[in-house]
């Protein structure tokens, strides 16, 4: 099976790193132009779009915090105006304020909410109306195993996630009839830089206990997934929650 994403276009929030720029090269390798979004670090988006270039691939880095509505305009023009349309959505930007509840400020929830929940079903809204005149698009929405889970110290974290699932179905909803996909993703643990520094050797030893694969993730398994739920492939498959965490969720 073929997974051609060739004339395609996509945005990927939070792409200058980790999982979200396993996601944008995967996209370019099966053919689509990429607009790479990232917030803060710009020679970590450009140095993506110089991989997907020099490989022969269409992309452009765009800045803009996925919290700020009056950014989303124009990450949907980068997409239309550079590219000529808008075909896929990956929201994979999504920040953390971890600390158990009691302790938790309230700056704290509004940050992670803004972000995590509210930002991306106003970037998707954004990302609707030219899908919907093309009759064609896929929205897929990073969620998390904690959004199914739960997790001490991530009460924020966790409502935000879990509402992207609510949020996803409803969007396949409202859309089916436009020929426009929702899906949402859940990783488990995936090795990142960011979660390497984050676990100590005992915790890690923890979590592996947990996964029946016997590994941890990593973002080209995530990626893997995101390009086939882009593709025709999987065109019949809308309003669902995938996990790819090796099994952990079946506990």
């Amino acid at each position: 099976m073929q997974l051609d994403l060739t004339e395609r276009v996509a945005l990927v929030t939070g792409a200058s790193r980790g999982i979200g720029r396993a996601i944008a090269l995967a996209l370019a390798a099966s053919g689509a132009a990429v607009v790479v979004n990232y917030r803060g670090s710009e020679s970590a988006a450009n140095d993506v779009v110089e991989q997907i270039t020099q490989q022969g691939g269409r992309a452009l880095a765009v800045q803009a915090d996925i919290a700020d509505e009056s950014s989303h305009d124009a990450l949907i023009k980068a997409a239309t105006g550079n590219f000529g349309r808008l075909d896929i959505l990956v929201n994979n930007a999504g920040i953390t304020r971890d600390t158990l509840l009691l302790r938790m400020k309230a700056d704290d929830i509004d940050a992670v909410l803004n972000t995590n929940l509210r930002g991306i079903m106003l970037l998707t809204k954004a990302a609707l109306r030219p899908m919907t005149k093309q009759r064609w698009g896929r929205i897929i929405n990073m969620s998390s195993i904690i959004g199914l889970t739960g997790n001490a110290g991530q009460a924020n974290y966790a409502a935000a996630k879990a509402g992207l699932l609510g949020f996803t179905k409803s969007v396949a909803l409202e859309m089916a009839s436009r020929n426009i996909t929702a899906n949402a993703i859940c990783p488990g643990f995936i090795e990142t830089d960011m979660t390497a520094h984050a676990f100590t050797d005992e915790l890690r030893a923890a979590a592996l206990q947990r996964v029946p694969l016997g590994r941890f993730g990593s973002p080209d398994d995530i990626a893997a997934t995101t390009v086939f739920l882009a593709s025709e492939a999987a065109s019949y498959i809308t309003g669902q929650t995938l996990a790819v965490d090796g099994g952990w969720t079946m506990y």
